[in-house]
């Protein structure tokens, strides 16, 4: 089956706009279509070519014939060039995006109403930020402290005995120690001796 590349007219009188088609050559101009591949809007300025490049490509590699009109398109958009081989052309004019209505209209407005742009509502204060602690020097490691011997000083010979016995006093004082009271039950009142008199109800 012969496949063409061709335009797909749409729109009313003195406005149209076309559809990039995969068609069998053998159909009516607004016929059945493969497939489609793009859209193409003459009467915009500049006017507005949308063509599916990978698309394109496949369809020619296949074997599809462009219209002589398709062609000029695929010419501008750079995939004509890019299927034969050829430098690739410049760029394509494209419409400056348009300004949003309801923006224009609200500059208008309060142009007209004589009023700044400024927010409805007053800000919210901020807290006052917290002032930050200041962190304890640690030391690093690499600046021993003076408890710690370093590596490069010996240690000074001390006889075993005399460091077990240092070590224990210390045990025997913290064992000699009173408990701290936990009971969490008792009144801080002086008078916890006393009884409490029941009451009548």
């Amino acid at each position: 089956m012969a496949t063409k590349i061709k335009l797909q007219r749409f729109g009313k009188m003195r406005e149209p706009h076309y559809r990039i088609v995969i068609a069998d050559a053998r159909t009516k101009r607004d016929g059945r279509v493969i497939e489609t591949i793009g859209q193409y809007h003459p009467k915009d300025d500049p006017s507005t070519i949308v063509v599916d490049g990978e698309r394109a490509k496949h369809w020619l590699g296949v074997g599809a014939q462009p219209t002589e009109a398709v062609t000029a398109i695929l010419k501008v958009t750079g995939d004509w060039q890019s299927f034969k081989g050829l430098p690739a052309p410049p760029p394509m004019l494209v419409a400056a995006p348009k300004a949003d209505r309801k923006a224009l209209f609200a500059a208008a407005a309060s142009e007209a109403a004589g009023l700044e742009d400024r927010p409805a509502v007053t800000a919210r204060k901020k807290a006052a930020p917290k002032a930050e602690e200041p962190k304890a020097a640690e030391p690093t490691a690499a600046e021993p402290t003076a408890a710690e011997p370093t590596a490069a000083e010996p240690k000074a010979a001390e006889p075993k005995g005399e460091t077990a016995d240092a070590a224990t006093p210390a045990v025997d004082a913290a064992a000699a120690a009173p408990a701290p009271d936990t009971d969490t039950d008792t009144d801080t009142d002086t008078d916890t001796d006393k009884p409490t008199p029941p009451t009548e109800a």
